[in-house]
This record gives structure tokens, C-alpha cells and sequence, in this order.
């Protein structure tokens, strides 16, 4: 019998895998290799619409997941991480999300079967990836009217419900809600989740969720604190809760190690390769951002590690190599009791 994800959580600590979009530039990809033969005639431009791929270049993104797995990788994400109708829209193509996600979906769970029968000891799981959206619930996009709001909770939790069903029927095992800036749309996706599983009966998926802590201050971009944001999600009762994006492995640090001592779930991190320098890229080697995150293997304070932006398949190899020894963080014995 194949192991589960909680299973090899037990066991050891899982490594994620690296950035997509990364590895989707190295390949240099045009115009027409975005647009296909199917959208050659597209009323609008399709460069950077990185989901879109999973369509009209599925061996593009079937080789970066097989590149991540190469490198160790337990855990690979689907290429879904605009892939909604709010965000698919910038593109007017809002009709295809369901068709995307499947597709994503499909892609990496044949890829992570692949490697799982080759090492039935060494299951690989799938993630569908549910990004922060475009558009957000907690903020208004005009600084002179604070009170709009470009959307609404209910527009936001039916975009994630289609997204998660496309995701659910494509075969992941788990879903990702990740780069959580403003954890009102988190909560949409996570009610979008729920109403999914509590309508066709099947049995629930694990949930991850992912904050981002976007600078020294400690906060979401929506004001939260780590515990604050920790305290609202926890009624989804995730399998893990975890930072990702923003900052490099060494600004993280003291958020992941407060989070390690606060949740009562397994912890996460997956950095950006350091800061971005000023042309937008970011230089930090695979052996340093690896003796980072060993460093906070060693002290106790992740159950899942990997890497968020400027992260390749060499950081992911040498982040594996580096914590394969270490045990995982225990999951604390949380009392409940009344005062």
C-alpha cells in the first residue's frame, strides 16, 4: 500500500519543489510558443501566461516537474498558480480555468507516478497550487475611496471552487493555498474547498497553506501578524501551515522559528533564492540558501522545506541533501482545557 503524505511527514522531513516561473524563462518561450496552434488567433497577448502552458506546451512543464523530481522532490506543485477566473481574465480567457487546472493537474500527477513506481519507498505527491489572485478582498485598489473593493468574497470563493475542482479531478493529492497576502481571499479558498467536498461527498483532501511575509515588519501586506494569520486559518485545520516568497532564507528565519513554537500542525517554508538584486533577479547560490534551511532543520523548525522564487532543480537538490539526515519537527502536544 502506497504511503500517505501524513505518513512520510512521520518519517522525515518532505522537500517541495522549486519555482516554476523560474524555470519556465530559462526556455525563453515567445509569443507563439504561448498561443499554440489552438489560440493563434487570440484577441489579446499571451506571453506570461505561465498556466496557459499546461495547454499549449505541456512537455515544457511535464520536464520542469521531472527536473524537480530528479533533484529529490516529494512534493510538486501544478502549474495553477493564476489559473482562476479573476486572474485569467487579464488574458480573457476566464472560460478555460477549469480546462487548465485538469490538465495541470494530469501533467504532474503522470510525472510523480513515474518516479513513485521506480521508488515505491519514495512516494511523490502532487499539490494543486491555488495562488493569492490578482485582485484582493482586504484592500481597495483606489487610495482615495479605502472602502471599494474590486470584487467580492462570493466571486472570489466561486473562482477557487472551480479551480479546486478542476485540480480535485485532475488527481492531486493535496491542495496548496499559497503566497497568502491577505488572508481574506485564503479564507474564500478555503470555503471554496470545504463547500466542494461537502457537495459531491468525497472524502476531504489535505489543505497546506502558505503565508507570505512581505517585509521586516513581520505582517501580511494586509496587516496581519504571523500569530494573527496562524490564528485565522487554523479553522481549516491544514495538515501544514508554512511561509513562502518575499523574503530570502535569512529574513525568514525568525518568522519560521516564532511559527515552528506556535502551530500545532506541521510547519513549511520555502524561500525565495535570497532578495532580488536590482535587475529583478536573484544570485543567491544553491549551497547557501541550503545551509540556511539546514540550520533551521537542525534546530526543529520544519516539517516541509523547498524554494519559492529564483529556486531551481540545483537549489532543490542540494536543500534535500542537506536535511535527508535530520529528523523532522514533532508535532507538539497541544492541551485543550477551559479556564
Amino acid at each position: 500500500m502506497k504511503k500517505t503524505i501524513q505518513d512520510c511527514l512521520k518519517e522525515r522531513i518532505l522537500i517541495i519543489d522549486g519555482a516554476m516561473g523560474t524555470m519556465i524563462q530559462r526556455y525563453k518561450l515567445q509569443e507563439k510558443d504561448y498561443r499554440g496552434h489552438r489560440f493563434a488567433d487570440w484577441q489579446s497577448d499571451l506571453k506570461g501566461n505561465n498556466d496557459l502552458l499546461c495547454l499549449t506546451q505541456p512537455g515544457i512543464i511535464e520536464e520542469i516537474h521531472r527536473e524537480y523530481l530528479d533533484a529529490g522532490a516529494d512534493i510538486i506543485e501544478t502549474n495553477t498558480f493564476n489559473a482562476q477566473q479573476i486572474s485569467l481574465a487579464d488574458y480573457h480567457m476566464e472560460s478555460l480555468a477549469f480546462e487548465i487546472n485538469i490538465a495541470a493537474a494530469r501533467i504532474a500527477r503522470q510525472a510523480a507516478d513515474d518516479y513513485t513506481a521506480r521508488n515505491p519507498d519514495k512516494p511523490r505527491f502532487v499539490a494543486g497550487a491555488i495562488g493569492p489572485m490578482n485582485k484582493t478582498l482586504s484592500l481597495s485598489p483606489d487610495v482615495n475611496n479605502p472602502g471599494f473593493r474590486a470584487v467580492s468574497f462570493d466571486e472570489v470563493a466561486a473562482a477557487y471552487y472551480e479551480q479546486v475542482k478542476g485540480l480535485v479531478e485532475g488527481g492531486v493529492d493535496v491542495l496548496l493555498i499559497e503566497t497568502i497576502f491577505d488572508t481574506l481571499n485564503a479564507k474564500a479558498a478555503i470555503f471554496a474547498i470545504k463547500k466542494y467536498f461537502r457537495e459531491t461527498g468525497q472524502k476531504e483532501l489535505p489543505i497546506l497553506i502558505s503565508g507570505t511575509i512581505t517585509d521586516a515588519s513581520g505582517r501580511t501586506l494586509s496587516g496581519q501578524t504571523l500569530e494573527a494569520f496562524y490564528v485565522s486559518v487554523m479553522h481549516a485545520k491544514p495538515l501544514s501551515i508554512g511561509l513562502n516568497c518575499a523574503l530570502g532564507a535569512v529574513e525568514m528565519r525568525s518568522h519560521i522559528e516564532e511559527l515552528s513554537q506556535i502551530a500545532a500542525c506541521y510547519t513549511s517554508a520555502y524561500p525565495n533564492a535570497g532578495l532580488p538584486n536590482a535587475m529583478g533577479e536573484y544570485d543567491e547560490l544553491p549551497e547557501q540558501t541550503a545551509h540556511f534551511i539546514e540550520e533551521w532543520a537542525e534546530n526543529g523548525f520544519v516539517n516541509i522545506v523547498g524554494g519559492c522564487c529564483g529556486t531551481t532543480p540545483d537549489h532543490i537538490r542540494h536543500i534535500a541533501e542537506h536535511v535527508a539526515s535530520i529528523r523532522p519537527r514533532p508535532l507538539p502536544v497541544v492541551e485543550k482545557e477551559l479556564v
